[in-house]
């Protein structure tokens, strides 16, 4: 019996010896790419200190341990999504809807949520297919919000659920009833509101404007869902899923003429070309992390006649925002260079902007030890880059949270085949492992506010150093200095 108290001593403490070297070595990794680690190693050591101080691997233990009414509230989500919800997200994937025109989804949302005694409010921030719903039954702090999303891609064939925001909404419901309906019956404090965020996939997305609506004031918590090909976390620090993006409009102004005699107009889609030409001409002046992808929303109407309109939209990114505005500089000064030679004006329209989130290690590593228990496939166990937990870096720089990302495709994102996997098994299973995580931690978020304080001190401090953190980064980008000719 000893013997095997010991055996079980020791792998307990292998376990926790694992699980402190994977959180050390997130640390350690901080930020994206090596110019912002050296750049910027006094504002990391400074983040690593208040990580180390944080013991984040013995709150995750201590959240862990055994507890009756949290096996509850999972199985309560549990059950919500195999009896109802996986079939609502079924539905929402074969009927796509691009942003901002969401109405089918939102209905369906919206009147589950009314059928589980939440208030719902639509055409939130002036947007139509925004609306946020609240819990008759909520009970002052902590304030527990769930983003929910159903907005599908734009595709050359049509929409699609692509990257399946289609359950992302059923899954955040299943979730927030399960926890609401606990914290009404055991009289537990606490409030669960849910977000509809439309237009994920548009600039701007709707978080955005909802954010400066104040929609999202008074939350302590904010979880959401993704999909993904494997199981990963995020390493604390500032960053985003998919780089800080500029997106800009570049419309082109030309003259009509036959295209018999087209020195008689101007050419504005020659200018768009000239655009991408001149785009691909900088790229060895760029830092290979950029990147700068195009379409042509406009060219014209009819080969005969010389188009005197072109339109391109472009996402210009970097890893972050520093010497992303000298990567923006450079593509705006390509087009003014494409419509100079090409006798065309230019109009720059800014069409919006995505920047760095925060992410926490007290919400991240809680949230990856939970995936894992309730059986996410694919888990990849090296850290992975700072990441918050929704894209425009808006909202998750003002609110802690976390996300969460079983692998529910094996194909990647933003393709036809991780659709198909929406409606296949391995999609139910992850979606179902979301959601069960995902109550998982607002149920240990709502009843310990021990952990609450934790994971409030970890946000403002790494809120507190991003001033420190981009100013650092300002010395690292000068540009070099490129002398009159003689």
């Amino acid at each position: 019996m000893r013997h095997l108290l010991t055996c079980v001593s020791m792998k307990q403490l292998l376990s926790v010896i694992v699980l402190a070297s994977l959180i050390f070595s997130q640390k350690a990794l901080a930020q994206e790419t090596p110019t912002e680690r050296e750049a910027a190693k006094d504002v990391l050591q400074k983040m690593n200190s208040l990580e180390r101080s944080l013991e984040t691997e013995t709150w995750v233990k201590r959240m862990m341990a055994p507890s009756a009414a949290r096996d509850q509230v999972v199985a309560r989500a549990k059950e919500l999504m195999d009896k109802e919800l996986i079939a609502m997200g079924d539905e929402i994937t074969k009927h796509p809807e691009v942003g901002f025109q969401e109405k089918w989804a939102v209905e369906k949302l919206t009147a589950y949520l009314r059928q589980h005694n939440f208030d719902v409010k639509v055409g939130v921030a002036g947007l139509e297919t925004a609306f946020v719903g609240r819990f008759k039954g909520n009970n002052g702090a902590p304030n527990l919000g769930v983003i929910l999303e159903y907005d599908a891609l734009r595709g050359t064939k049509g929409a699609f659920h692509g990257d399946q925001h289609s359950t992302q909404g059923p899954i955040g419901i299943a979730a927030a009833v399960a926890m609401a309906e606990y914290l009404e019956k055991t009289h537990t404090p606490g409030s669960v509101v849910v977000f509809g965020t439309p237009a994920e996939e548009m600039m701007l997305p709707a978080k955005i404007d909802m954010h400066k609506a104040g929609v999202f004031n008074g939350i302590d918590l904010m979880v959401r869902s993704h999909s993904v090909s494997s199981t990963a976390r995020p390493a604390p620090g500032f960053g985003t899923c998919c780089l800080n993006i500029d997106g800009v409009k570049y419309i082109f102004s030309g003259a009509p003429a036959h295209q018999m005699t087209p020195w008689n107009g101007r050419n504005a889609l020659e200018a768009v070309i000239q655009l991408f030409n001149n785009i691909d001409a900088m790229r060895s002046t760029m830092r290979p992390e950029a990147r700068v992808q195009g379409v042509i929303l406009e060219g014209g109407t009819a080969p005969n006649v010389v188009p005197d309109r072109a339109v391109a939209d472009f996402y210009i990114r970097y890893p972050d925002s520093e010497y992303l505005a000298q990567v923006r500089e450079m593509v705006d000064n390509a087009a003014r260079a494409a419509a100079l030679a090409t006798g065309t004006k230019v109009k720059i329209e800014p069409d919006g902007n995505l920047r760095d989130g925060i992410s926490v290690s007290t919400l991240d590593e809680l949230g990856f030890e939970y995936l894992k228990k309730y059986g996410a496939t694919h888990v990849e166990a090296a850290p992975g880059k700072p990441m918050g937990y929704e894209e425009t870096g808006s909202v998750s720089s003002d609110i802690p949270g976390v996300e969460f990302s079983a692998q529910t495709s094996t194909a990647p994102n933003h393709t036809y085949e991780m659709e198909s996997d929406t409606l296949a098994e391995i999609g139910h299973k992850g979606f179902v492992t979301d959601a069960e995580a995902m109550a998982a931690t607002m149920f240990d978020f709502a009843t310990h506010a021990d952990y609450r304080a934790a994971v409030k001190r970890e946000f403002e401090g790494i809120k507190a150093l991003k001033a420190e953190y981009q100013n650092s980064l300002k010395k690292a980008y000068e540009p070099p200095i490129v002398r009159d000719p003689k």
